[in-house]
């Protein structure tokens, strides 16, 4: 496995292990509302059903977006490698390592930092369609693209 398939299978999993804990957090909140029903009236009943319908609207969006993630991820192909940057180079640029996929947190992965980012964050615009040796600066920091997987 390749160290870009490396960084892409645990972003997968990132992303899957995310869907994994709001659905089950979705689930629970489901069957306290259901259990809560069963044996509360009044006001602080209202109260309670409208807290956890708010809480588990959340949860839902925020499964929404995780599963967005996973779908872009998906659609990668890792093994791929291009001389231009595109969805899915792993690219190196000031000594930092960027993932274009989705915007996810930091990992490491045989002891370099890697950083996901989406092809529409500014950096990652500047960044689609060139090549190693393209420069370009943002936020008055300066950039070359040192390697492209």
């Amino acid at each position: 496995m390749s160290f870009k398939q490396k960084i892409h299978s645990h972003y997968l999993q990132m992303v899957q292990d995310r869907i994994d804990v709001f659905r089950d957090m979705i689930s629970a909140l489901t069957e306290d509302s259901k259990n809560d029903a069963k044996g509360s009236a009044g006001d602080k009943h209202e109260t309670a059903l409208s807290m956890m319908h708010i809480e588990q609207e959340k949860l839902t969006n925020k499964l929404k977006e995780a599963i967005t993630q996973k779908a872009i991820l998906d659609k990668i192909d890792a093994s791929k490698t291009t001389e231009n940057i595109i969805s899915g180079s792993l690219v190196k640029a000031n000594g930092i390592h960027l993932y274009l996929s989705v915007a996810l947190p930091k990992i490491s992965i045989d002891g370099t930092n890697i950083i996901a980012l989406s092809p529409q964050s500014p950096l990652g615009s500047h960044l689609m369609g060139n090549k190693v040796g393209f420069q370009f600066e943002i936020n008055k920091t300066h950039y070359t693209i040192e390697s492209v997987e």
